[in-house]
C-alpha cells in the first residue's frame, strides 16, 4: 500500500469514528507518563468535542489550562486528517503567549525550575476555508493527551466560580483579519477579537464561537452550516455542551446576510434568538448591531417584538471608524478595533457581572 493509500483508509477510519462516537486510532494515551484529553484536572474554555481519546476544537478563541511539575510537557495532537494547520498560542506561568503551528503531534512545551507550573493553550486561528465541520476535518485542534516528564504530576486546578459568557457571530467574532489586511491564519487571530478581551476583563470564562461568512440564513466558509443549524453542536457529529450556565450571550450575526430581504432575515434571526433563549432561560441575551449595519432595523424590531426584558439590542453605531485605522478591509476591525468594541462591552456587562 502507498503512502497515499495509508493516508486515505486513516482518514476513512477517523470519518467513521467520529460520526459513530467511535475512539480515534491515536494511541497515545497508552505511553507511559501520558494523560488522556478526558482528566478532570484539564480545565478547557470553548466548544470542545471530548472522547476518550481526543478533545477537538475548531473554533479560535477555545483555550485549555492545566498545572504540571517537571521542567517540561509535551502536548500531543492527531494531525493525520489536517491540510491546513491550526494555530495556537502557549503562555506558561502567564509569561507572554508564544505561536505554535500544530502540524505536528508532538509539541514540547518547556518550563524553567521544577514546577509547580501553569500552562494556557488558546487557539489562535483554525481557518475558515478549510473544511472544520464534517471529519475527517481538514484543520482543527485535535489533542490526545499530554505526555509528563519521569517523574513529572498534573495538578488540580484551584476552584474557583466564575461568569459564563458565550460569543455566537462570524469572521469577527472568530478575529479574522484582526492583525493585517489578508485573510489568512497569519493575520487572524482569535484571542485579540473583543469576546476574549471581554472575557478576560471580567474574569469570566469564555465560549467563542466564530464561523467566517456564516449569518442566521447564509451558511459558513469550511462547510459550516448557518447559525441556527450550527448551535448547540462543535462540529458534525459532535454536541456542544449546553449554554444553560451562561449568564451573558453577546450575537453579532447579519453582516453576511445582506443579500437577504427583509421579512426572510427577520423570520429566521427571530427563531435563532429564540432558541438561545430557549437553552439558556436565564442568561441577559445582547443583540448586536453589525458594525457595518446590516439589517439594523431588522434586529432592533425583532427585539422588540419579542418584548423580552433580558434580550436587548445594542446599537453600534460610531463604536468604529474606518477613517481611525479600526478595520483590516472594508468589514473586519482590527486589534485596535476589537479593543474598543471589547471596552464597550466591558463597560455595559461590567456592573452584572461584578
Amino acid at each position: 500500500m502507498s503512502d497515499v493509500d495509508r493516508r486515505t483508509s486513516l482518514a476513512a477510519a477517523m470519518a467513521v469514528g467520529l460520526l459513530l462516537g467511535a475512539p480515534q486510532p491515536v494511541f497515545a494515551s497508552t505511553e507511559p507518563n501520558v494523560v488522556r484529553p478526558g482528566d478532570r484536572r484539564l480545565v478547557y474554555e470553548g466548544h470542545w468535542g471530548r472522547t476518550a481519546e481526543a478533545a477537538t476544537t475548531v473554533n479560535s478563541g477555545s483555550r485549555l489550562r492545566f498545572r504540571f511539575t517537571g521542567r517540561s510537557v509535551h502536548a500531543l495532537f492527531g494531525v493525520a486528517s489536517i491540510t491546513v494547520p491550526a494555530q495556537i498560542h502557549v503562555s506558561v506561568d502567564g509569561g507572554p503567549k508564544r505561536p505554535h503551528a500544530v502540524d505536528r503531534s508532538d509539541l514540547e512545551i518547556t518550563a524553567a525550575g521544577p514546577g509547580p507550573h501553569s500552562v494556557e493553550i488558546s487557539v489562535k486561528d483554525v481557518f475558515s476555508r478549510a473544511n472544520r465541520w464534517t471529519p475527517p476535518l481538514q484543520t482543527g485542534v485535535v489533542l490526545t493527551g499530554l505526555r509528563l516528564d519521569d517523574g513529572g504530576h498534573l495538578l488540580h486546578q484551584p476552584t474557583r466560580s466564575v461568569r459564563k459568557l458565550a460569543f455566537y457571530g462570524d469572521s469577527i467574532t472568530q478575529g479574522v483579519m484582526a492583525l493585517c489586511e489578508v485573510n489568512t491564519s497569519d493575520c487572524a487571530d482569535g484571542t485579540a477579537a473583543y469576546p476574549t478581551l471581554v472575557a478576560d476583563a471580567l474574569r469570566a470564562a469564555l465560549t467563542q464561537v466564530g464561523f467566517g461568512r456564516q449569518g442566521v440564513i447564509q451558511t459558513g466558509n469550511g462547510g459550516v452550516p448557518a447559525a441556527p443549524d450550527a448551535y448547540g453542536w462543535n462540529h458534525a457529529g459532535s454536541r456542544a455542551d449546553s449554554d444553560r450556565r451562561a449568564d451573558v450571550i453577546v450575537v453579532n450575526q447579519g453582516t453576511n446576510d445582506a443579500a437577504y430581504g427583509s421579512d426572510e432575515f427577520r423570520v429566521a434571526y427571530r427563531a435563532y434568538l429564540e432558541k438561545l433563549r430557549a437553552a439558556a432561560p436565564p442568561a441577559r441575551i445582547l443583540a448586536l448591531r453589525p458594525f457595518n449595519g446590516a439589517h439594523a432595523d431588522d434586529i432592533s424590531a425583532v427585539v422588540g417584538e419579542l418584548a423580552d426584558p433580558r434580550t436587548e439590542f445594542v446599537d453600534t453605531t460610531d463604536w468604529l471608524s474606518p477613517a481611525d485605522g479600526d478595520f483590516n478591509g472594508t468589514v473586519h476591525p482590527s486589534a485596535q478595533g476589537h479593543r474598543k468594541v471589547a471596552d464597550r462591552l466591558i463597560t455595559l456587562l461590567a456592573k452584572e457581572l461584578q
